[in-house]
């Protein structure tokens, strides 16, 4: 066991091989969740090139302290406690795009989902509207397989390139990633995505463009999007959407301390403006102990819930 003498040291060292890669110390994490929640992470830094990536993940196994890699966070619920770890967020620094072939991009991990349903609807390609309002980016939407619309991102990922914990770079084909309802390899095996390549058709640019406004009407129209949260806060039960179940269970609209079901969209917990992760998980269990016993269905989180607990 690692003394708090020997903990200080460890991060002191880190502090100081780090420094070159613009680390930030004891960074507040609800500073970069779409939950705006979350305490302080013992290390945060946003690296500018793979050769970065991998200098910052070679530092942290050679001292064997914890890495969180993340896109956005806006999946994430993080501890009031925060992060005892390096978190490193690839995003704008990771998002470019290099195409392929007319029907084929390789895109890095950091791009929003939204940039690249652009892209895709500029070159009359089809097959990603259902992508047009997920938020986050590319890398945290293949990893949990997010999909929206009937569709989702295995059925457009062609292969992903991944980091492995060996520092090997890896090509993993579709099957290889074993993609499942909000799922894939990468967290089961603590891979990082570098990029993805993604193959679709050549469409008509007009139905796209419609079929994508339409999707952004419905989002607007029915999510709670001036609140704070995480997205979807559980899973579709096999059978059930979610939402329904909390709204048939008489919860839509809830409020405790400084957490509500939204009023518009039952499958969201919001934020109101101060809410803390220990308000957040109270609402969660209420929520499925009230569901659980009304409709005997599992309610399971789609949030990742993260850090010191």
């Amino acid at each position: 066991m690692i003394s708090k003498r020997e903990n200080i040291d460890v991060k002191s060292f880190i502090a100081e091989k780090l420094a070159p890669y613009d680390l930030i110390t004891d960074y507040p994490m609800k500073n970069c969740t779409s939950f705006h929640i979350g305490g302080e992470a013992d290390f945060f830094v946003r690296p500018k090139s793979l050769v970065h990536l991998m200098d910052i993940l070679e530092i942290a196994k050679s001292y064997e302290y914890p890495v969180f890699v993340m896109g956005n966070g806006s999946n994430l619920l993080v501890s009031d406690k925060g992060i005892r770890a390096i978190v490193v967020q690839l995003s704008d620094n990771f998002s470019q795009l290099t195409k392929i072939d007319d029907e084929t991009v390789e895109v890095e991990s950091g791009m929003s989902m939204t940039s690249l349903s652009k892209y895709f609807l500029d070159n009359s390609l089809t097959g990603f509207e259902f992508g047009c309002g997920i938020p986050g980016t590319v890398g945290g939407a293949v990893t949990m397989n997010a999909g929206a619309y009937d569709s989702m991102m295995s059925n457009v990922v062609q292969e992903v390139i991944v980091l492995d914990k060996d520092m090997n770079i890896k090509k993993l084909s579709n099957e290889q990633m074993q993609f499942s309802y909000r799922n894939s390899i990468i967290s089961k095996e603590n891979l990082v995505v570098l990029s993805i390549r993604i193959k679709l058709k050549k469409g008509d640019f007009t139905e796209i463009k419609e079929k994508i406004d339409d999707y952004t009407f419905k989002r607007t129209s029915k999510q709670p999007l001036s609140y704070y949260s995480a997205g979807s806060t559980f899973k579709r039960p096999e059978g059930y959407f979610a939402g329904k179940l909390i709204e048939d269970s008489g919860l839509k609209g809830l409020v405790m301390k400084n957490v509500a079901v939204s009023s518009m969209h039952s499958g969201f917990v919001i934020n109101l403006g101060n809410a803390t992760c220990s308000e957040v998980l109270e609402m969660l269990t209420f929520i499925k102990q009230v569901v659980g016993n009304k409709f005997h269905v599992s309610l399971e989180e789609e949030i990742k819930i993260v850090g010191e607990f």
